[in-house]
């Protein structure tokens, strides 16, 4: 009985150990993505050059039609191979989007699915379309 007390015992504290060890090994959610200053529209802002930092297959963020995504997390899942994804990263995308390699849109569906990865709109596109609009 006292070794199965025993082993219950070491076993507790092994889980427990273990579990402080990944979660101080693991990121921190707040720390993922930087916080920007958040517009009126309730958007946070972003500038190209904040994008283009995130230009990697593991870390990437488009720009599509003035909105900020982070599709990191989606890019394993993506029916086309990740290649085809890599050179939009860190960039303006919206032609990607749009032309989808063949010169056809991307689905409702596609689309639809996209807005669960919105960080934010971009800077520079609100400011050139009120320089467009004569604001």
């Amino acid at each position: 009985m006292k070794k199965l007390v025993y082993t219950v015992f070491v076993a507790f504290w092994a889980a427990i150990a273990t579990l402080v060890v990944l979660n101080a090994l693991s990121p921190d959610a707040n720390e993922e993505r930087p916080r920007a200053e958040v517009g009126p529209d309730g958007l946070a802002g972003y500038s190209l050059t904040e994008v283009a930092e995130h230009d990697t297959l593991e870390d990437c963020w488009m720009v599509i039609e003035g909105v900020v995504y982070d599709i990191s997390d989606y890019v394993p899942r993506h029916p086309a191979p990740p290649r085809v994804l890599a050179p939009w990263c860190g960039r303006e995308a919206t032609e990607g989007m749009r032309t989808k390699g063949d010169n056809s849109d991307h689905s409702a569906r596609a689309w639809r699915m996209l807005e669960r990865y919105r960080l934010g709109r971009l800077v520079e596109a609100e400011q050139a379309s009120r320089r467009g609009n004569g604001t």
